[in-house]
């Protein structure tokens, strides 16, 4: 089966020259890696944002997944390591790895996800999975400290152009300074962890997969499972307002990670203002104005910056 590129994966051409020359490689370098370590591909071809992900036999005939990664992608620079780390417990098993090619053999993960589970059961599973994942971090990792004050500071140079409550950007600018001063014990964070993110094993085990692993406060994880899946918040089966759906699972998460609820909800407050000042960034970058669908991500922010604290 020759290896092909998904459509998706295509369509980051248009985040700029150094993700069309990745592209241009991914064929040769995939076939290169199946070739190298005896692997076979059995399926069509699947991938994530950044990254292209083969389904694939070994010589003798056990499943797994190849994974390739863009190697522009300094957030999942450290995945392997952390997945070698964790060992399995809680997160899927690394079989072998090759960092400068940032190719992964994975174990293959049958599923499903997460993303049709009831909400809370999901939010439930994840906050177990915490206690799991954050274990003591390795030195190799980058800090959340070190992402996060130069996002802050990306942030403060957009000025008033965020169209967010300026109370909020405020907050952020405020929060987020507090949070990284306080000592706590770094922890490998996930960094990533929401439904999708999220498989069952052979067995039924959830564990993650995905992670763009940092060393840092437990507590800045819980953001991606309140502003995924918000959709169906505000359906015809919701149950109360979107404000009652995302405090439900927020105190899902925090009860069944053991978190505290004012330091996660301080991240929370932090994350999503974050978001809405990328989506501003990334409008300037391309010299226009924003998208409806990013004027409808900001409003999803909002939405959960203002839920969590009500």
């Amino acid at each position: 089966m020759p290896v092909t590129i998904p459509a998706g994966l295509l369509a980051q051409r248009a985040l700029g020259d150094d993700w069309g020359r990745w592209l241009d490689r991914l064929p040769r370098l995939a076939a290169e890696l199946l070739s190298e370590w005896g692997l076979r591909q059995v399926a069509t071809s699947l991938h994530g944002f950044c990254s292209l992900v083969l389904p694939v036999v070994d010589a003798h005939g056990a499943p797994g997944a190849l994974k390739v990664g863009f190697d522009g992608d300094d957030e999942s620079l450290h995945e392997g390591l952390a997945l070698q780390h964790w060992g399995g417990r809680g997160a899927v098993r690394l079989q072998r790895a090759d960092p400068r090619r940032r190719a992964l053999l994975l174990d293959w993960l049958p599923g499903p996800d997460l993303g049709d589970s009831w909400e809370v059961e999901a939010c439930e599973v994840v906050g177990a999975l915490y206690g799991r994942l954050h274990i003591p971090a390795m030195p190799q990792l980058a800090t959340v400290a070190s992402y996060v004050e130069r996002w802050l500071h990306d942030l403060d140079a957009l000025g008033r152009d965020v169209p967010v409550p300026r109370r909020y950007v405020e907050q952020a600018l405020s929060l987020g300074p507090d949070l990284l001063a306080d000592e706590v014990a770094p922890v490998v964070v996930h960094g990533d962890l929401h439904y999708a993110n999220v498989l069952a094993d052979d067995a039924g085990e959830w564990l993650a997969i995905d992670p763009k692993p940092m060393a840092g406060d437990p507590h800045y994880e819980p953001a991606p499972m309140l502003w995924n899946r918000m959709e169906e918040l505000s359906g015809a089966s919701a149950v109360g307002s979107v404000r009652d759906g995302l405090r439900r699972r927020f105190h899902a998460l925090v009860d069944a990670g053991g978190l505290d609820e004012a330091r996660a909800r301080d991240w929370v407050v932090v994350r999503m203002v974050l978001n809405a000042g990328w989506a501003v960034q990334d409008a300037r970058r391309a010299g226009r104005d924003l998208l409806p669908a990013e004027q409808e991500w900001i409003t999803r922010c909002i939405a959960v910056t203002k839920a969590v604290q009500d």
